[in-house]
Formats: structure tokens, C-alpha cells, sequence
């Protein structure tokens, strides 16, 4: 939060507070941040477990290492919506978004509006998700 503008501050603060209270969907806004950096803390975080006796290398499942991530706690992403025309990741939520849902706008930003969302919300509605195993309806 202290390498945030003021003003996106605000912004970020006012969204949190208008959204308190909602049950139904979690927004993550993440600022600074690199999946890569991210995996490589929990690894050292748990290599660091195992050097002390606390931890065993066998007993690092994915439940462990998913655990060790700064995202622990926060469920893992139905659906990212990728703006601005580019068809990468960034560096973002590289495990996090294993089975996730992915939609790739043109627009920018900015630019996005409610229109788009609800674009976005529906194509991920037709999809069948499989979780890595037997195709189940989206429940979105």
C-alpha cells in the first residue's frame, strides 16, 4: 500500500469498503506483485521449515506449498479477464490459475465497462470446466 498513489489508494479503499459486505464473488487487486517472486518466497519459506527440522521435503504437497503463497486464503480464480489485446499472463497468479477461465479483451483498462464484463461473465457461463478431470457445467 505505500508504493500506491494516493488517489488509486482511495479508489482501492472505496471499492473495499462499497464491497464489505458481498458474498458472491472476491475481487483481488494485486499491486507490486510477480507470481514468480511469489513462488520463490514460499519455496524458501518451506526450504527453510525443512532445514530446521520443522518440515520434511516428503510431506510438501500442494496443499503445502499453496499454503506457503502470499495468497493463501484467497480461493483460486474462476475466471481472469485479460485486457489491453495481450494474450499472455504477466507474471500473474502463474498457480493460482491452473484451472482457471481465461478471456482476452482488445480494450484497455480504461476502457472496460459493464458491457464487457457481462460479455465476459457470459462466455465463461458456456464453458465447461474440467479441473484436470471429467467436464462439469460452469456454476458461474
Amino acid at each position: 500500500r505505500d508504493r500506491v498513489e494516493p488517489d488509486r489508494l482511495a479508489l482501492v479503499d472505496e471499492a473495499i469498503e462499497t464491497t464489505a459486505n458481498n458474498t458472491a464473488l472476491n475481487l483481488s487487486i494485486c499491486f507490486n506483485y510477480g507470481a514468480r517472486g511469489e513462488i520463490t518466497k514460499a519455496a524458501r519459506r518451506l526450504a527453510t521449515e525443512v532445514a530446521a527440522g520443522r518440515l520434511m521435503p516428503d510431506d510438501i504437497s500442494i496443499d503445502v506449498m499453496g499454503a506457503a503463497l502470499d495468497t493463501d486464503g484467497i480461493p483460486d480464480p474462476d475466471l481472469l479477464i485479460r485486457t489491453s489485446g495481450e494474450l499472455r499472463l504477466s507474471n500473474f497468479l502463474l498457480w493460482q490459475l491452473a484451472y482457471t477461465e481465461f478471456v482476452f479483451l482488445e480494450a484497455y483498462w480504461p476502457d472496460f465497462n459493464k458491457d464487457m464484463l457481462v460479455q465476459a461473465i457470459e462466455s465463461y457461463r458456456e464453458r465447461s470446466r474440467r479441473f484436470g478431470g471429467l467436464a462439469t457445467r460452469s456454476t458461474g
